[in-house]
């Protein structure tokens, strides 16, 4: 089961005295290997999911972010929840954030508060495809909709941009998790190679890292606490 995430109140300089504590009880690969993976992680990119209603295609989702660097997921669950199986899933959703909106109106406010470009990705809006749509212009939040109708007509009214993967067959969509998987792919290399603030932030980068701990570190909590029982004894 996941943690909950890094308490608001703890300070960045005590998130790094409990991250050199709880890395002492990993092997020194293992804790290389969460730095280098978080080295690689963006919150450039977002994702956001209405009301996907198959738990295959959520898991797929998660596990595609998570492959990808991408941290932070969105989903709007005004009609079904967003519910990853685990056995698809794989544990992957404990390495990233997922937010979990009551409707489509409340999702894209707070995409547009952090700054967030909408991409609406949809086969009926030919605007851009993988390899002419702008990475470098901002942040941007692709936002993929339920299986059978695609994106709602809100999210169609309301975003910057059209976002669509070419087709050279007779058919003109691809399931909603082969989707995400090419999109994500293809513009997080392109990120990567052509924007120069894609990485994360100082501070969130370090909550992470000590969130990431306390999943890898069994009985992370009790030790946290005996380490702050043995602080407090010393004083």
């Amino acid at each position: 089961m996941k943690m909950t995430n890094t308490e608001n109140n703890l300070s960045i300089e005590e998130c790094r005295s409990r991250i050199e504590y709880l890395s002492s009880f990993m092997l020194e690969e293992r804790f290389a290997t969460l730095c280098r993976a978080l080295d690689m992680r963006t919150e450039y990119i977002t994702v956001l999911t209405e009301n996907m209603f198959h738990a295959q295609n959520a898991s797929a989702i998660v596990r595609h972010c998570e492959a990808f660097g991408v941290q932070n997921i969105h989903t709007v669950e005004e009609l079904c929840p967003f519910l990853p199986t685990l056995n698809i899933a794989l544990g992957t959703d404990k390495w990233i954030d997922i937010h979990h909106h009551a409707t489509t109106r409340e999702a894209l406010d707070a995409l547009r508060k952090e700054g967030y470009r909408i991409v609406a990705t949809t086969p009926h809006h030919k605007s851009c495809t993988p390899e002419t749509f702008d990475v470098t212009k901002g942040k941007f939040a692709l936002v993929f909709g339920t299986e059978k109708t695609g994106v709602s007509d809100e999210v169609l009214a309301e975003a910057d941009e059209y976002l669509q993967i070419p087709m050279c067959g007779m058919v003109d969509s691809l399931n909603v998790s082969a989707s995400a998987a090419i999109l994500i792919y293809m513009l997080s290399e392109r990120m990567r190679l052509e924007c120069k603030e894609w990485q994360m932030e100082e501070e969130p980068k370090v909550r992470r890292l000590y969130d990431w701990c306390r999943y890898s570190v069994k009985d992370a909590e009790a030790l946290l606490l005996r380490r702050e029982n043995a602080n407090r004894d010393e004083k």
